[in-house]
């Protein structure tokens, strides 16, 4: 028994919308033997342009029943049933979002039509629910409501099973998508096939099942190649762009994961929608894949790849030692104009300057000697009895200084110059990542039986990368785990 379903919503979160209209129709796998579809009151406002893309208008609504209402025989209907839709994670979601809000867990096995008319009318130029009906053939009427277009999507579930049902005729793996469609209808008199249930019927639906969390444009073969070792993962759209770059210490899980998570909006669905193909390089190590992925991130600029896009850091936090012996903090530009070495660099001013201010708070320093209070005597924090007294020079250099390096500490690294070896790609490899003087160099692989004693030998094998705050957090971050690396400090 097959549920197929389709919502009208106040927008695309299922995570803050609401359903607006329900529409189910239950089809027994030879034909539609029940049907059941309702306004609902979604208990707030529809946007504007929902109503005018759907129609349904807050006046509609006001005396139409709450979910809590019809959720019995929504249950009740698509119990034992397997959850059909057109971009079945969208309105699956957004029922499971519902019921959650009622205390109640909603599962069903799913299947998406768009993956299943890929797989048997192969070569459409659009998948989308309108167009695709257009192009063979099934009358939609009532387009954006969810009668209209659960009732098209039934047609096209049906003409479905019934390719399916005459997918072993001669000739048909190698007929075009029209004469397939012509097939079905040529099947039996009525139009429907005699009931002849084949292994590929079974096969094709079976399956669609299996893969209804993948992209529609992503095989089950592509998803079982994956690797389940450590690397970074491409996702590419149908031009073989890439769309998104992803780490993990299980490529193959990861992956898994993102197809499996509730679609939480209509830009998440896009996203899954838009994946055509899986990518990925191997590298042994969890911390080059993190950096490996930093890098990818800033140099290709993933559509939907935010954190880590900004590739340029404008704006650094320094010390400098003034005339008394004071080590002073401050911000300023990092860029070609300072020669200075920033202990970190940020995105911009604004950013570092209420970095500074942060450590100032937390190390209990001195705003003016931090150059984040302009005055000519003591600053504020000292008319307060926060600050001990430097900027007048009441506290001792060494003490104030003293605080000032636990400051720097918690933003660098425990030494200056180090290598990281790690895990390889393969037996007998090891990577490794180099820092000199506080600064990422880059990483690269050697032989297990590799010796240097020399700091210059480590850097020849690294690929060279660019240094910046991203990658000085993950180094840092990384070091503080539980890993399992040799660290190598040279003076």
């Amino acid at each position: 028994m097959y549920a197929i379903i389709d919502l009208e919503t106040t927008g695309g979160q299922p995570t803050q919308d609401r359903i607006t209209e329900i529409a189910i129709f239950i089809h027994d796998g030879e034909q539609v033997v029940d049907s059941f579809s309702t306004l609902l009151n979604p208990g707030r406002p529809i946007p504007f342009y929902i109503q005018q893309l759907t129609g349904i208008t807050d006046e509609m609504v006001r005396d139409a029943p709450h979910f809590h209402q019809i959720a019995k025989k929504v249950v009740q209907m698509t119990e034992g049933c397997v959850f059909v839709a057109h971009n079945v994670r969208f309105d699956y979601s957004f029922l499971k979002k519902e019921f959650a809000d009622l205390g109640y867990t909603y599962s069903r096995k799913t299947l998406c039509t768009v993956r299943l008319s890929r797989s048997l009318i192969p070569g459409q130029p659009s998948y989308s629910l309108g167009k695709l009906c257009a192009n063979i053939g099934i009358e939609l009427n009532n387009r954006h409501r969810a009668f209209g277009d659960a009732e098209a999507t039934a047609i096209l579930f049906d003409r479905l099973l019934k390719i399916s049902q005459v997918a072993e005729a001669p000739g048909y793996e190698a007929a075009a998508p029209a004469d397939k469609l012509a097939a079905v209808d040529a099947s039996a008199p009525s139009g429907r096939p005699a009931k002849q249930p084949t292994a590929r019927k079974v096969a094709a639906v079976q399956q669609a099942i299996r893969t209804a969390l993948l992209p529609p444009l992503i095989t089950p073969e592509k998803v079982a190649s994956l690797p389940q070792e450590a690397g970074v993962y491409y996702f590419h759209d149908e031009h073989g762009e890439v769309i998104y770059v992803g780490k993990s210490i299980n490529i193959y899980k990861r992956i898994q994961q993102h197809f499996a998570v509730d679609y939480k909006s209509r830009k998440s669905l896009d996203f899954k929608n838009s994946i055509a193909d899986i990518t990925w390089e191997l590298t042994g190590s969890e911390l080059v894949a993190l950096l490996h992925e930093s890098w990818e991130i800033k140099r290709l600029k993933p559509q939907y790849n935010r954190a880590q896009r900004r590739s340029v850091f404008p704006a650094g936090i320094y010390l400098r030692v003034d005339e008394n012996g004071y080590k002073r903090l401050y911000y300023g530009r990092a860029d070609a104009r300072n020669s200075e070495i920033p202990i970190i660099a940020l995105g911009n001013q604004f950013k570092a300057k209420g970095f500074l201010y942060h450590k100032v708070a937390k190390y209990n320093l001195c705003q003016k000697m931090c150059d984040l209070y302009k005055t000519t005597g003591s600053c504020f924090d000292y008319q307060v009895h926060r600050c001990k007294g430097a900027c007048v020079g009441l506290e001792p250099p060494d003490e104030y200084n003293a605080r000032v390096d636990e400051a720097i500490e918690s933003i660098t690294y425990e030494h200056q110059t180090f290598v990281i070896i790690g895990q390889g790609r393969r037996a007998g490899e090891r990577s490794v990542v180099v820092v000199e003087h506080g600064r990422y160099l880059g990483f690269g692989y050697i032989d297990e039986t590799f010796t240097a004693r020399r700091f210059e030998a480590f850097k020849d094998v690294i690929k060279p990368q660019v240094d910046n705050k991203d990658v000085q957090q993950i180094i840092r971050q990384y070091m503080r785990t539980k890993h399992k690396d040799k660290v190598k400090v040279f003076a």
